[in-house]
């Protein structure tokens, strides 16, 4: 179980602004990752040292989107001016998360730009939606090459979150201890004041720390 990437949903200004706003704070540039067409969005992501990396996610005017759950919590987080959807663990086998959860996972694909297919199993955006502190699950069916943190330098890098919630909470919906995922992050839980969820997250650049 590890980090897999954090998941940002665009602005009212739509996805490459967005993309373009948070690349400017960072000094680089976001990358077309496609869409993903179960789940009716697309995104941009930025790919991290660590094996992680920065998605900004964007709904579609696409029925899928109003089926799937991920559609609908990225569309939810979007109407409320865009922000910090949520945090996505990778797990090995993904059908223990299945058992525990009493529930199947989805199927989801996105095509690159350049052709290139990516697959993945994920489940645990229910929990996502009611609960925002929680992240969801991926398991990944695509080779390790072609994981969307591929190409990243060492110039960029995840160093820190902060999380409104309950470290025990997340534990229990992890089945094992929250330190497990995030033991090369730092994390900062705070009280939450409105709605649970990341609040903050630091990225190590070339410029320095920036926040976002």
């Amino acid at each position: 179980m590890r980090l897999d990437h954090l998941s940002f949903a665009a602005g009212p200004d739509g996805l490459a602004s967005t993309a373009q706003r948070i690349g400017g704070l960072l000094g680089t540039d976001f990358l077309d990752g496609g869409v993903h067409p179960r789940f009716g969005t697309r995104n941009m992501i930025l790919p991290l040292n660590g094996g992680t990396y920065l998605e900004i996610v964007e709904v579609l005017d696409h029925p899928a989107s109003d089926k799937a759950p991920f559609g609908q919590a990225v569309r939810a987080r979007s109407l409320l001016g865009g922000g910090w959807l949520g945090w996505v663990v990778a797990v090995d086998d993904i059908a223990e998360v299945e058992h525990r959860l009493g529930r199947e996972s989805a199927n989801g694909n996105r095509k690159r730009p350049d052709g290139t297919e990516l697959r993945w199993k994920q489940i645990g955006i229910n929990g996502l939606i009611s609960d925002p502190q929680l992240p969801f699950f991926v398991q990944w069916e695509s080779p390790d090459e072609l994981h969307p943190s591929t190409g990243a330098t060492g110039d960029y890098a995840l160093v820190s979150l902060e999380i409104a919630g309950d470290p025990q909470r997340v534990s229990q919906w992890l089945g094992e201890t929250v330190e497990a995922p995030l033991e090369d992050v730092k994390v900062e839980w705070v009280a939450p004041n409105g709605t649970p969820g990341i609040v903050a997250a630091a990225v190590q650049t070339p410029s320095g720390l920036v926040r976002i």
